[in-house]
């Protein structure tokens, strides 16, 4: 199982759809949300990810491509 942690930004257009949930419906993987900060017309979130390295692929594509933009957040993670 291979673990990436994430900081997503969403446009306003995606803020308020259910994406964490589609991640882990179509390719199961496991968010552990450790940070967010989400309003009506921006967000962003900080999160813990694990899957085979191939559905984390899938799943940032996915992400991508609904124009969420997904950086590397290593070092920004709360132990716990």
């Amino acid at each position: 199982m291979t673990v990436r942690h994430l900081q997503l930004t969403f446009p306003e257009s995606q803020v308020t759809e259910p994406v964490i949930y589609q991640i882990v419906k179509q390719f199961d993987v496991v968010p552990s949300i450790r940070r967010a900060n989400i309003s009506n017309h921006v967000g962003w979130m900080v999160i813990e990810v694990s899957g085979s390295t191939e559905a984390l692929d899938a799943a940032i594509d996915y992400l991508e491509g609904l124009g969420i933009v997904v950086a590397d957040a290593s070092g920004d993670i709360v132990a716990g």
